[in-house]
């Protein structure tokens, strides 16, 4: 454990110092749940810059120890560092929005979840053709939880400035049900991997030894979750 520290009597420098090992922490507790494509050093860059900014704006008269508080701000930075970022070219994004879509039509046609034979056919591909655009794609989709408590809600399902904080609060309250009645709906072997992903927080090698299949299945697998999750939430992530 970090002690707490006070800035008025320790230097900025001294702080980022002593707290170096906190960014690294973080990171790689974050990368274990992220596309292949994501690289640590970039969240550890990104993360340096969040304890840096930390270091120059913690108060202790707050109340919060400068861990608890850097913490935030460096887990802040490097979800920032995600987001901004695009590892995948436009033709990998193109092919996720043409899944999404047919998985989209032949749910609703079939009131029932879609299968990977029905969606390869609908694409009038194969389905190793298919297998291999899902996990061309997980390497874009970041799609966390945990993100949506923070602002990505807000930004999937634009809302005025007009609108109250009540009003704000609803709305945000409207989307959390709406995803978790849409992950209740999944194929039950899908729902087990968003359980074993994001609440058990297993990498995609462990789920694999799991659910007995390879670690790039598991990929393959997330991906088309992501995927269909949002074809059944496509009221509210809007491109």
């Amino acid at each position: 454990m970090y002690a707490q520290v006070n800035t008025s009597n320790q230097s900025k420098t001294d702080l980022v110092t002593q707290h170096a090992s906190l960014v690294k922490r973080i990171a790689y507790h974050l990368i274990a749940r992220l596309p292949h494509t994501v690289d640590v050093e970039d969240l550890i860059q990104a993360g340096m810059i969040g304890l840096l900014d930390a270091s120059q704006h913690y108060d202790a008269n707050q109340g919060a120890s400068f861990e608890t508080y850097a913490g935030i701000r460096v887990r802040g930075a490097m979800l920032d560092e995600i987001r901004r970022n695009d590892w995948a070219p436009r033709s990998v994004h193109r092919k996720a929005r043409e899944i999404a879509a047919v998985i989209q039509k032949i749910e609703q046609q079939n009131g029932r979840n879609a299968q990977d034979n029905e969606v390869a056919k609908a694409l009038d591909i194969s389905i190793e053709e298919y297998h291999q655009q899902l996990y061309d794609s997980s390497g874009h989709h970041v799609f966390s939880l945990d993100d949506f408590n923070d602002s990505d809600e807000l930004h999937a399902h634009p809302i005025s400035n007009n609108q109250s904080e009540p009003e704000q609060e609803t709305q945000v309250s409207d989307f959390q049900a709406a995803l978790v009645n849409a992950i209740k709906i999944l194929p039950e072997r899908e729902r087990l991997m968003m359980g074993l992903y994001y609440n058990d927080e297993l990498n995609l090698k462990e789920i694999g030894e799991v659910l007995g299949v390879s670690e790039s299945r598991v990929s393959q697998i997330h991906s088309q979750t992501i995927i269909r999750l949002r074809s059944k939430l496509s009221d509210w992530l809007k491109e």
